[in-house]
């Protein structure tokens, strides 16, 4: 609630809880006053003196409101004023919530549902503020209305009177407790289904054309009513305990009442003893349905968000990242999304400065691994990797990404124009030096045949341009970046031929001076490259033909080949012994290509 390093707001906060006490001395004196005016009516004092107390209770009520339901100046000006600390509170939240979303692993990320993970954010940022307005605005103030009550009606008339108050309030807060605990199960489920609505909703419309392919708008309405039919279900038993509680605290407030009522010697003081019970009331209703079974319930999930541990984390020590030369080096890595199921075992291969590594294999070997791990998406179980020999586990996260560009297999645009996704690659980056970027990615005329040129909109994911404009965009972004180090993950799968002719040729001028690994397929290798394939060793001769010969008009003289084969350690399974080898291989003078092959070789 105290917004530090802000003066202004400080001072706000102390005016609201000074605007808070002038309520409650307000509320004391409006019965004094009421009493007051039915006395001198009865006694018939002087209009004079009846005139002035009726002009301060007028007065008082203009302060206190409640006439028509209406709050009064004071509760207006305290709103008013307290709308800036709310504000304060609910933006430092949600930006707390978010910068650590960010800082969650892609694992993480990949295991959650979208839908889901903003819904719970959504509710539980809005239950700060509920929250904080409650125990400022209205716990505080019900027990500073109880202790006035109590001392009220023991000053002024007897001990049986504070004793009516005591007991009636005690029953009234116990009772909404115990009641309140029970009823949380259904607040919680509650949430849990309209998570799950909101869920299917969001995945529905993210699949929009998968939908649309498949003919499947009816199973996806019927599949969100059912969703919606479960929510509406946990909203009936929240509301029926709900409504449960309300009826407990009338009677506990009818029982207080009729008490009081055989005590009294007149209306008035009735009056007063009801008007004192209401904060009571107002208390126990949102205690009730917005504190516990909302604020405490919705803020669950998003506690358990920011609690969420980062898998991927800075160490202690870290350092930034001095990236000048921008060599590479993967050491005897090895890797697995899940336990027992390896992707990379002792991986060793070496980028130098200015040279393209391409990794070649079959899917699901591991090759668009070796980018998520260099970009510290994950870190490595065994082995080290190496930018000019540092080991990036031990440097800054945020300094280590700013050397390192990609360009990823499927590219995802933000919901915004042409210009700002190029210019996300340097944010700072002039209209000009955005525009030479899309030239270079050669699609600055594309851009420029639009209706709105660079000024268009690409819709969510960039669905609204083909899979060959996103890449280019992409592209595009990476070279306005202008890294040390440039990741490309089969980046021209998508293109038609001369387009993807067009950009390997804008690619081998952005990449002459740096570091690039290529998760490559066939025409990517027509040029030098380091080669590295990952595979069965079966398999390995197989792909480099294919790669290098997918049609026979395209055949190359595979003349030359020499294979040099050692042995660099040894695998043991249940039934056999397997020995890893590493063989290098020359194909060729005239494609000057040379390929590192980890293989595993069965053995008896």
């Amino acid at each position: 609630m105290w917004p530090r390093g802000s003066a202004p707001l400080q001072i706000l906060v102390l005016l609201c809880i000074t605007l808070l006490g002038l309520e409650r001395v307000i509320n004391v004196f409006v019965p004094i006053y009421s009493k007051d005016i039915v006395n001198e009516l009865s006694e018939k004092e002087n209009w004079k003196v009846l005139a002035k107390t009726v002009c301060i209770y007028v007065l008082l009520k203009f302060l206190q409101g409640g006439g028509a339901g209406t709050s009064g100046f004071v509760s207006n000006m305290r709103s008013f004023l307290w709308t800036r600390v709310q504000q304060h509170t609910s933006r430092t939240v949600q930006l707390q919530l978010f910068a650590h979303l960010h800082a969650l692993s892609l694992r993480w990320h990949l295991g959650r549902k979208t839908g889901d993970v903003l819904r719970s954010v959504d509710r539980g940022t809005s239950s700060v503020s509920n929250l904080l307005n409650y125990i400022v605005f209205t716990i505080l103030p019900t027990i500073a209305d109880i202790v006035i009550a109590i001392v009220y009606f023991v000053s002024y008339f007897n001990a049986w009177f504070g004793l009516i108050v005591f007991i009636c309030m005690f029953l009234y807060l116990i009772l909404t407790i115990i009641i309140t605990e029970w009823r949380t199960k259904y607040r919680r489920n509650m949430n849990q289904q309209d998570n799950n609505a909101k869920s299917k909703a969001v995945d529905s419309l993210l699949n929009f054309e998968t939908v649309k392919y498949y003919n499947s708008e009816s199973y996806e309405v019927s599949r969100f009513e059912e969703a919606i039919l479960k929510y509406q279900a946990s909203e009936w038993k929240s509301n029926a305990s709900l409504a449960l509680l309300n009826q407990t605290q009338n009677l506990i407030i009818g029982s207080g009442l009729l008490a009081g009522s055989l005590l009294c010697a007149y209306f008035v003081t009735v009056d007063r003893f009801q008007f004192l019970f209401y904060p009571v009331e107002l208390f126990g209703w949102h205690y009730c349905l917005m504190m516990i079974q909302t604020a405490f319930v919705d803020m669950e999930n998003m506690f358990e968000l920011l609690t969420e541990e980062k898998e991927v984390k800075d160490d202690v020590n870290a350092v930034d990242l001095l990236c000048i030369e921008g060599r590479v080096d993967f050491q005897n890595v090895c890797f697995s999304y899940i336990a027992g199921k390896e992707i990379l075992r002792n991986v060793s291969f070496t980028a130098m400065p200015g040279q393209t590594v391409a990794l070649v294999g079959q899917s699901g070997s591991g090759k668009s691994t070796i980018i998520r791990l260099l970009f510290r998406f994950y870190d490595v179980q065994e082995g080290c990797i190496l930018i000019d020999g540092q080991d990036i586990s031990k440097v800054q996260q945020s300094s280590l990404r700013s050397y390192i560009g990609v360009v990823p297999q499927d590219t995802v645009l933000f919901n915004d124009n042409i210009r700002e996704n190029i210019r996300y690659g340097r944010i700072a980056a002039s209209d000009q030096e955005v525009e030479d970027a899309a030239l270079a990615a050669d699609i600055h005329h594309k851009i420029l045949s639009l209706p709105d040129g660079y000024d268009t909109q690409v819709g969510e994911r960039g669905l609204k341009l083909s899979g060959g404009e996103k890449q280019r965009v992409a592209i595009a972004r990476t070279i306005l970046k202008a890294p040390r180090i440039i990741l490309l993950d089969e980046a021209t799968s998508a293109l038609d031929t001369q387009t993807e002719r067009n950009i390997q040729a804008s690619l081998t001028r952005v990449c002459a001076s740096r570091t690039s690994i290529v998760v490559a397929h066939r025409s990517c290798i027509d040029r030098d490259f380091r080669v590295a394939i990952w595979g069965k060793s079966e398999l390995l001769i197989k792909l480099i033909c294919f790669y290098l010969n997918p049609v026979p008009s395209e055949r190359r003289c595979l003349e030359g080949l020499e294979i040099n084969e050692r042995c660099i350690g040894h695998k043991h399974s249940r039934d056999k012994s397997e020995s890893i080898c590493s063989r290098d291989i020359k194909v060729g003078p005239e494609t000057n290509l040379i390929a590192s092959l980890c293989s595993v070789k069965k053995s008896s």
